[in-house]
């Protein structure tokens, strides 16, 4: 099982547990802890192996970048994928009586009762495609500038052995700011591998097109908007100290 599915059984099994009790057994704030412990886990179990490659995007721009080879771009991206995939139905079948009782049985992606966005972000009614594109944009190169530049020599590096609880620090940091718009999905296998379960699970193609202005435009964008943006920060940082960490 990839790692990135521990980073999303904390998150999404967390995410659960607070819908569906209806916040009686957490706050809003929970699943950004849980995202946060779960980056950091997945980071400790994969760093020495892979570099901690837990989103396409990044794969995808150092496959670009020359700092991977392409051959791994594919076989690491599905892992990703299906890892993403598979925690989703981890917490399902986990939280299966939960979800039942608290949706009546019917799996909706929206009304009071609504389940879906359990395991995929969605984003908010107000929202226009160029404000989210915006804000996949900011997102992204805020984690990209805060990771990249933790092995800056010119600053002071953080530890080798601390990198995963910074890098946990800066996810939970973005998860309560850039959360309101489309829940801070900012990394594509993270919001695709859920939304696909989702789909295989029985909640329609409407996982796919709620909000017709985004429609699946949204896992689309993000994947677009987070590779640029990527490599944008790779080759400032690379300019500037020649190093690279896979995240």
């Amino acid at each position: 099982m990839s790692p990135l599915s521990a980073m999303q059984l904390f998150g999404l099994a967390t995410v659960a547990q607070v819908r569906t009790s209806r916040f009686t057994k957490g706050d809003a704030m929970a699943p950004s802890m849980a995202f946060a412990v779960g980056v950091t886990s997945a980071m400790y179990l994969c760093k020495g192996v892979s570099g901690a490659n837990l989103n396409p995007s990044v794969t995808f721009s150092f496959c670009v970048m020359g700092k991977m080879p392409w051959r791994k771009l594919a076989p690491y991206s599905l892992s990703q994928l299906l890892g993403a995939y598979v925690a989703a139905g981890i917490v399902y079948l986990v939280y299966y009586d939960a979800i039942m009782d608290y949706s009546g049985g019917v799996l909706t992606v929206t009304g009071p009762n609504e389940t879906a966005s359990i395991f995929a972000t969605y984003p908010s009614e107000y929202l226009s495609l160029e404000n989210g594109f915006l804000d996949q944009v900011v997102g992204t190169a805020m984690l990209m500038l805060c990771i990249l530049g933790l092995g800056e020599q010119r600053n002071t590096p953080v530890p080798e052995g601390l990198i995963p609880v910074v890098v946990g620090i800066v996810v939970f940091g973005l998860s309560i700011s850039l959360s309101a718009n489309c829940g801070c999905a900012i990394n594509p296998a993270r919001d695709l591998g859920p939304r696909l379960f989702t789909l295989s699970a029985g909640y329609g193609t409407e996982v796919f097109t709620m909000n017709a202005q985004y429609s699946s435009g949204e896992t689309w964008s993000s994947t677009i908007t987070e590779a640029a943006s990527k490599e944008e920060e790779a080759v400032l940082l690379s300019t500037q100290s020649g190093k690279y960490t896979a995240w």
